[in-house]
């Protein structure tokens, strides 16, 4: 009888081969200076990778305490194995595995909601960092306010130590830390979105006014809230991925995450008391303004992802490396960056974005790393905002043709329908479902009424776009060109 596979934890960590990389400093003195609100795969693959180089290369006492605001699944696989996991380096030769030991602990926020405030609010805790995805903000994307309607931050405000949101999280700390005279922690989001420190902060203090007024002027005058941008693709864990890390460790693991060898994070150097990791030894660039590179990867990296995300899920396929293996998908991406997206967006200092294009295009083509294109597709009214919008609205500005990108949201426009371009389902998830469904209910099967119902949106179109003449004619003949000629007909069609 064969007999099971040990579990990966801190006592089996030595049965792993020598070639498997693993902690090498001591782990019983990490304390948890890092909370991660949002422990999903892409911290586990990304910031902790930087955080465990900066262990392994200088020591220190940099732990990590995970926090999930919705579900206990991480908590249950990871809490079992002291929280330790595998990752999986995903490039043209075999997978590389490596053991991650700068994970403490998981904490699910919906079953012990105070536990986890007290332990933002705990002074050892010195970051507070966020990837809760763009949708876990709680704001209008079109304006980028708080959206005080949402009932999961009324919630919070009417029981503030039992919040449900990061930004009902992050306050109610952030409160008692103030009513003891404690010093804040410094707020580090890692989430796609247009200047995300500064958006994060106008969101705590936003909410925070509606609590104090003196807490609100308190985070203004004393938080860090440093922008960043992160970069590293990291698909959904497969069970090829389990296999793969059984095989390569000799160790069960419940919680394995893979991900490309490609890896970037850029962050403003902007902590509370300077108190960070030396996360440049590991590789990070630290940089008086992050703008340049978060414009780049959010108009050249995200907005590319979701335009293949729906133009290749309507034309069938699968994932990210399917499209650009078909010539029609490529040529369609490359005219997207070179012709529309390129011309408008600012390089970051000594960055050639047409090279960074083609780099682009290198990483998509892993064969390695199959990132769906079903999974990109997810909380499309939140990323269209950000990643196509934004220059659509400044092509418009100047008078210059958005076809490309037009193309694009026809895309996404067709996608949330719910249905294929052969009538089959489309599993839609998307906070705004029920808003997106009653628009197109009430279109009928007219492409113009449907066009005008969804540019209706204003959460996710402003009031500006559903007004413009060009934008308006441009987006129906996309709409219409996918209806007509399918994909890639229409996606090879000139602008």
């Amino acid at each position: 009888m064969t007999q099971p596979m040990p579990r990966l934890a801190a006592a089996t960590i030595a049965a792993a081969p020598a070639d498997v990389a693993r902690p090498r400093y001591d782990r019983a003195r990490l304390r948890p200076r890092i909370v991660h609100l949002g422990i999903g795969a892409f911290v586990r693959a990304h910031g902790a990778i930087y955080t465990d180089d900066v262990l392994n290369e200088a020591g220190g006492d940099w732990g990590i305490v995970g926090v999930s605001l919705q579900r206990p699944d991480q908590r249950d696989r990871l809490v079992p194995q002291n929280g330790l996991y595998t990752t999986l380096e995903r490039g043209a030769g075999p997978p590389r595995a490596r053991i991650v030991g700068c994970l403490l602990d998981v904490l699910v926020a919906p079953e012990a909601p105070a536990a986890v405030v007290s332990r933002l609010a705990d002074p050892q805790t010195a970051i507070v960092s966020l990837t809760v995805t763009e949708k876990g903000y709680g704001h209008d994307p079109a304006s980028g306010r708080l959206n005080t309607a949402h009932p999961d931050l009324r919630h919070d405000l009417e029981h503030p130590m039992a919040p449900r949101t990061a930004i009902g999280v992050i306050t109610a700390a952030l409160a008692l830390r103030h009513a003891i005279g404690q010093r804040p922690f410094t707020l580090l989001s890692c989430d796609n979105l247009s200047h995300n420190g500064a958006l994060l902060r106008r969101l705590v203090c936003e909410f925070a006014a509606l609590r104090d007024d003196r807490l609100a002027a308190w985070i203004e005058r004393t938080g860090a809230f440093p922008s960043t941008m992160v970069d590293r693709i990291v698909p959904a864990t497969t069970a090829a991925d389990s296999a793969d890390a059984e095989r390569l460790t000799g160790l069960a693991d419940a919680a394995p995450v893979a991900h490309e060898p490609f890896r970037q994070w850029v962050i403003e150097d902007a902590f509370v008391d300077g108190v960070r990791p030396g996360w440049e030894h590991a590789g990070a660039t630290f940089a008086a303004d992050v703008l340049p590179y978060e414009t780049m990867k959010l108009r050249l990296l995200n907005a590319s992802h979701s335009a293949l995300a729906y133009l290749g899920y309507l034309g069938g396929k699968e994932t990210i490396g399917d499209c650009v293996a078909d010539v029609a998908y490529r040529r369609y991406v490359e005219a997207l960056w070179r012709d529309e997206i390129i011309p408008v967006t600012q390089a970051p200092p000594g960055v050639d974005l047409s090279a960074y294009a083609r780099d682009l295009l290198t990483r998509y083509a892993n064969p390695a790393i199959r990132h769906r294109t079903w999974q990109i597709a997810m909380d499309g009214s939140q990323k269209l905002p950000q990643r196509l919008l934004v220059t659509v609205r400044e092509r418009l500005s100047r008078g210059l043709p958005v076809g490309h990108l037009a193309l694009a949201v026809a895309g996404w426009m067709h996608y949330v329908s719910g249905k294929d371009l052969q009538g089959n389902p489309i599993d839609v998830r998307d906070p705004l479902s029920v808003a997106l469904g009653a628009a197109l209910a009430g279109a009928g099967d007219d492409p113009a009424r449907r066009v005008d119902a969804l540019l209706g949106l204003r959460e996710i179109f402003g009031s500006d776009l559903p007004s413009n003449s060009a934008w308006r004619t441009s987006l129906l003949g996309a709409v219409m060109a996918i209806g007509s000629h399918g994909l890639p007909r229409a996606i090879a069609m000139p602008s």
